[in-house]
C-alpha cells in the first residue's frame, strides 16, 4: 500500500485566507483562542484576518475586518474579555444582512471562518454556511461580484470554539471560560466562608447559570456547600423541609455556617424561580438563622484566564485551523473541543441538537434525562455532589478499618481527596483512621480515628492537615507491618506523589514476606510535578500551574515595561518537564527547557538569536522558562550567563527561581473537584476489593490487581496495578517513560514563532454526539 505523501505544514494554508471572529457574551480564554488560531494560521501560510464587533463586523465590512499579525496578538493571553470586541447583531439575523456578511467575505478572498461563541453564535455560522451558495447566487445576480470571485469561492468552510462561562453547550467537557469563571467563583465563596464562620451565618449564593447548572454544581462542590438549586434537577417537593432540616442538622454537627449556591436559572418541580430572597426567608423565618444572600453577577465573567483555559483555548485554536485547512465541501460544520486531554471534532449541528434536547427535556419535566443530556460529566459532577450532600449513616458498620496518609511533598488539593475518601467511607460503613506524617507514622503507630466534623472545612485548603513525609517504608516496613494488625487496618488510601507510588510498590513486594501488608491499597496521584505512572494529569499540579502562570504575567509586565530585557524562571518537578512545558504554554514563553528534551549549545544559540530578532519587532521582551533538573550542566547561572553575554547589547537578562511558592497556595477549582472525585472512587474501589478478599474470616489480598494507581487516563478514571506499572517507569528520574503532554510542545514553538514541522498525520476524527450518547436509534 503506497504511504500518504507528509504534507508540509508551513504550506497547508498558501492561498487561503482564514477570519476569527468573537460574538455573543464574551468568556475569559476567548484572546488565548483567537491568538493562536492567528498565529498557526500564519504559520500554515494563510492570510488571517480579525472581525471586529462579531457579526455586526461580518455585516458592516470595511474596516471592521482587518488584516491580524503576529505582533498583533501579543500580550493578549492573558486578557480577560476579547480585544476584537463582541456585539449582539441583529441584522446578522436576516437575509439581507447575511447577503452584505457574504459580500464582505468574497472581496476580501475569504473562504474559511473561526467562530468563538456560545450555541446561538455557532447555530447562526451554520445557517451562514448552509445558505452560501444562494448567497453567492444573489450577489452574482445583482451583479455585485464577478463570476471568477464566485468561483474562487464557491463554499465556506465554519469551525467552531465554543465560548461560555456556563459550559452549557452539549458535546464538550469544558467550554473556553468555565474554569475561570469558577476561580473568580471560588476565591468568593472562601472569603464570605470566612466572615460566615466568625458569626455563624448562613449564606446563599447567586451564580451565573440560565439554563445550565454546572457552575453551581462544582462550586458546590469546591466549597462543600449545604445545598444546591440547579435547572436541570429542581428540588423535590417538599423540599423547604428537608433543606431545613438538612442546614439544622449540619450545625448539630458541629458546624457554625451554612453555604448554599443557587444558579440564577433555579426552578421548582413546577417551573416557578427559586431566588435567593425565597430562600432566604425560608432559612431566616423557619429557623431564625442570621442570613445574609449574595448575587455573584458579572463579576464571574471578568478578570483573567485562568492557565487551563489558556492551554484549552490555544490547543482548541490550533485545531480549529487544522479542521478548516483540512476541510472538504463535504466535510459538516465543526466544534473542536476537549475531551478529558483529547483534542475532539464534534458536529457543530449535533452539539446544537442535543443542546436543544436539554432544554425540551427539562420543559417536559424529564429531570433525568436532562442531567444524561448535558453529558457524562456534568453527570458525574451531579451525582458526586448528590453522594457527598444528602448524609444518609449507615445502620449497620462493615466492621473493615481503612487508613488514610499523604506521602512526598504537600500539594493544593490532597485534604480536598481526604475529606471525600473519609466521608464517603464513614457512610460505607467503615471505620475510617487519620495516619499522620505519611509512612513514618504508620510506623510509629500516629494513627487515629476521624469522623465526619472531622474533616469538615478542608476541601479549600492548600498543604496536607494529616501531615506528610518523604520516606519510603522500605526502613520501617517490620514496624508497619506491626501497626497494620495492631490497629486492625483492612485498606490503605495512599495519597502523594513519586513517594506514594514507589512505597505502594515496597508494600506489595515486602507481602511475601509480612501477610499484615496483604491488603488492598490504592495510590491516589496528588503532586505539583506531576510524576506518578498511570495517571494524566496528578492533584495539585493545576493548582501549581495558576500560580507559576500569574507569576510569569507579572515578570512579563515588568519586562514589557522595561523593553529589551529577558527573563529566566526556573519552575519546579523534579525530571518532569510537565510544569514547565504548560507554564510556557499558558503564559506565552519564548522555550522551556526540560530533561526529557535534551538540549545542547547549539538549542540555546538558535533561542538567543531567535530572541536578536524578537527586539527588532514591536515586542521588545522575552520569557524562557526552565524545569530545575531539566540538566546537570546546563544549570541556571550557565543558561543565564550564556543568554547575558550573547544578548550584549541587545537584551538584557534577569533570573528568577519560583521555588517552594509553587506548593503552597488555596486549591484551584480543578483540583478541589479532581480530589474530591478521587478519594470518592478510592472508597468505593477498596469496598468491591475488601468483599471480594474476604476469606475465612480475614482479609486476605496479594494478588497484583488489589494494589493499584487510580489515575486519569485520556477521558476516564481507571485502576491500573503497580505492578503493570513497574515495568513502564523509570525509576532514577521518577518519570513515567511515556508523558502525553510531550505532544504540547510543537505547539508552544510554533506558537513563539520557531518554524518546526508541526506532525499532522496523526488526524482528529469527527465524533459524532448524538448516537455516541444513544439518544437515537443505531
Amino acid at each position: 500500500m503506497a504511504q500518504p505523501v507528509p504534507i508540509d505544514p508551513t504550506k497547508m494554508g498558501e492561498g487561503r485566507a482564514i477570519a476569527v471572529l468573537t460574538s455573543g457574551g464574551d468568556a475569559q480564554g476567548m484572546n488565548a483562542a483567537v491568538r493562536a488560531t492567528v498565529r498557526v494560521g500564519i504559520y500554515t501560510g494563510a492570510k488571517v484576518f480579525f472581525v471586529y464587533e462579531g457579526y455586526q463586523g461580518l455585516v458592516d465590512g470595511g474596516d471592521q475586518i482587518r488584516p491580524a499579525t503576529w505582533e498583533s496578538v501579543s500580550m493578549t493571553l492573558q486578557m480577560g474579555g476579547t480585544v476584537i470586541g463582541s456585539a449582539r447583531c441583529q441584522d446578522f439575523r436576516t437575509k439581507e444582512g447575511r447577503t452584505k456578511a457574504a459580500y464582505n467575505l468574497i472581496k476580501l478572498g475569504i473562504t474559511n471562518l473561526c467562530v468563538i461563541g456560545g450555541d446561538g453564535s455557532l447555530t447562526g455560522a451554520n445557517q451562514f454556511r448552509s445558505e452560501w451558495s444562494v448567497l453567492l447566487a444573489d450577489l452574482l445576480k445583482a451583479e455585485k461580484i464577478t463570476s471568477s470571485e464566485a468561483k474562487s469561492s464557491s463554499h465556506l468552510n465554519i469551525v467552531g470554539m465554543v465560548g461560555s462561562i456556563d459550559n452549557d453547550f452539549c458535546g464538550t467537557d469544558m467550554t473556553i471560560g468555565t474554569d475561570s469563571a469558577l476561580h473568580r467563583i471560588t476565591e468568593i465563596v472562601d472569603a464570605i466562608t470566612t466572615t460566615a464562620h466568625s458569626h455563624q451565618r448562613t449564606f446563599i449564593l447567586e451564580v451565573m447559570g440560565r439554563h445550565c447548572g454546572y457552575l453551581a454544581v462544582v462550586t458546590a462542590l469546591a466549597c462543600g456547600a449545604d445545598w444546591v438549586f440547579i435547572p436541570e434537577m429542581p428540588p423535590e417537593e417538599r423540599w423547604e423541609e428537608h433543606l431545613c432540616r438538612r442546614l439544622a442538622d449540619q450545625r448539630s454537627r458541629g458546624s457554625r455556617l451554612n453555604i448554599i449556591i443557587v444558579a440564577e436559572g433555579a426552578i421548582d418541580r413546577n417551573g416557578a424561580p427559586i431566588k435567593c430572597e425565597l430562600v432566604k426567608q425560608l432559612v431566616t423565618t423557619k429557623l431564625g438563622f442570621d442570613t445574609r444572600t449574595t448575587v455573584l453577577g458579572h463579576i464571574q465573567r471578568g478578570g483573567t484566564p485562568s492557565a487551563f483555559d489558556r492551554i484549552l483555548a490555544s490547543r482548541m485554536g490550533v485545531e480549529a485551523v487544522m479542521a478548516l485547512l483540512e476541510a472538504t465541501p463535504d466535510t459538516p460544520a465543526c466544534v473542536v473541543s476537549l475531551s478529558g486531554n483529547m483534542a475532539v471534532r464534534l458536529p457543530l449541528m449535533e452539539c446544537v441538537q442535543v443542546t436543544k434536547d436539554v432544554a425540551k427535556a427539562m420543559a417536559e419535566g424529564r429531570f433525568e434525562d436532562a442531567v444524561r443530556l448535558r453529558g457524562k460529566s456534568f453527570e458525574n459532577n451531579w451525582n458526586t455532589y448528590r453522594m457527598l450532600a444528602h448524609v444518609h449513616l449507615p445502620d449497620s458498620k462493615s466492621n473493615s478499618n481503612i487508613a488514610v496518609l499523604n506521602v512526598g511533598a504537600p500539594c493544593a488539593g490532597m485534604n480536598a481527596v481526604v475529606r471525600s475518601a473519609v466521608r464517603i467511607g464513614i457512610l460505607q460503613g467503615h471505620q475510617m483512621l487519620a495516619v499522620h506524617d505519611g509512612f513514618e507514622g504508620l510506623a510509629h503507630g500516629m494513627i487515629e480515628p476521624i469522623g465526619w466534623s472531622g474533616v469538615a472545612g478542608w476541601t479549600g485548603k492548600g498543604g496536607s492537615m494529616l501531615g506528610t513525609k518523604r520516606s519510603t517504608p522500605r526502613e520501617f516496613i517490620e514496624e508497619i507491618s506491626v501497626n497494620i494488625m495492631k490497629f486492625n487496618i483492612h485498606a490503605l488510601v495512599i495519597i502523594g506523589g513519586f513517594e506514594a507510588f514507589a512505597g505502594g510498590l515496597e508494600l506489595v513486594q515486602a507481602r511475601e514476606k509480612y501477610e499484615e501488608l496483604c491488603i488492598p491499597l490504592v495510590v491516589v496521584p496528588a503532586t505539583v510535578s506531576n510524576n506518578v505512572p498511570g495517571s494524566d494529569f496528578s492533584v495539585g499540579a493545576d493548582t501549581a500551574l495558576n500560580t507559576i502562570t500569574a507569576t510569569c504575567d507579572r515578570i512579563k509586565q515588568s519586562a514589557a515595561g522595561t523593553k529589551r530585557r529577558v527573563f529566566i524562571v526556573e519552575t519546579m518537578g523534579g525530571y518532569c518537564g510537565y510544569l514547565a512545558t504548560t507554564a510556557a504554554l499558558a503564559s506565552g514563553a519564548d522555550a522551556a527547557y526540560i530533561y526529557e528534551e535534551p538540549f545542547n549549545i547549539h538549542d540555546l544559540e538558535v533561542n538567543v538569536e531567535h530572541l536578536v530578532e524578537k527586539m527588532k519587532t514591536t515586542v521588545k521582551r522575552g520569557l524562557i522558562l526552565r524545569n530545575e533538573n531539566c540538566s546537570a550542566n546546563y544549570t541556571m547561572d550557565f543558561i543565564f550567563n550564556v543568554y547575558t553575554e550573547e544578548g550584549k547589547g541587545v537584551f538584557d537578562c534577569r533570573k528568577n527561581v519560583l521555588g517552594h511558592m509553587q506548593q503552597g497556595g488555596t486549591p484551584s477549582p480543578f483540583d478541589r473537584n479532581f480530589g474530591t472525585k478521587m478519594g470518592i472512587r478510592a472508597i468505593l474501589w477498596l469496598t468491591d476489593k475488601l468483599k471480594e478478599c474476604y476469606r475465612h474470616g480475614r482479609i486476605f489480598a496479594n494478588s497484583q490487581d488489589s494494589a493499584c494507581v487510580l489515575g486519569m487516563r485520556k477521558r476516564a478514571l481507571v485502576f491500573q496495578s503497580l505492578a503493570e506499572l513497574k515495568p513502564h517507569t523509570d525509576f532514577e528520574h521518577r518519570i513515567p517513560k511515556i508523558q502525553w503532554w510531550l505532544k504540547l510542545r510543537p505547539i508552544l514553538k510554533i506558537l513563539a514563532k520557531y518554524k518546526i514541522n508541526l506532525d499532522t498525520t496523526e488526524k482528529t476524527e469527527l465524533e459524532h454526539v448524538i448516537k455516541k450518547r444513544g439518544l437515537v436509534p443505531q
